[in-house]
């Protein structure tokens, strides 16, 4: 059996911690209060206690509930893509998201073809 050897991601820039970096994600977008911790559980279907530790950075949320929060979060998934090394991609990600807002404005506008 291997010893644990943490959960820190390596690359060229040194280690990352991935604990800290999904929970400054979380935290950003749902802040830190309890209704927090709920939102995230019924996200995820994780634990109260589980997505405490997400949240205070003890443990990384991994698996299906890496997945699920992405899904739900789209500073997650940012976190997750640099984390990656695939920060190339969050450019594509701000197009479509720019994208969607200016087909929103010219439908309000009457004008779409």
């Amino acid at each position: 059996m291997f010893p644990k050897t943490g959960n820190k991601l390596h690359s060229a820039t040194g280690g990352l911690d991935f604990a800290q970096v999904m929970a400054e994600a979380l935290n950003a977008e749902l802040g830190s209060t309890h209704r927090a911790v709920k939102t995230a559980m019924q996200w995820t279907g994780a634990s109260e206690r589980t997505v405490k530790h997400w949240l205070a950075a003890t443990h990384a949320p991994h698996g299906v509930h890496l997945v699920r929060l992405a899904r739900h979060s789209e500073r997650v998934l940012a976190a997750f893509l640099i984390a990656a090394n695939r920060s190339d991609l969050l450019v594509t990600m701000e197009l479509l998201a720019v994208r969607a807002k200016l087909l929103e404005v010219i439908d309000l506008l009457g004008e779409r073809p």
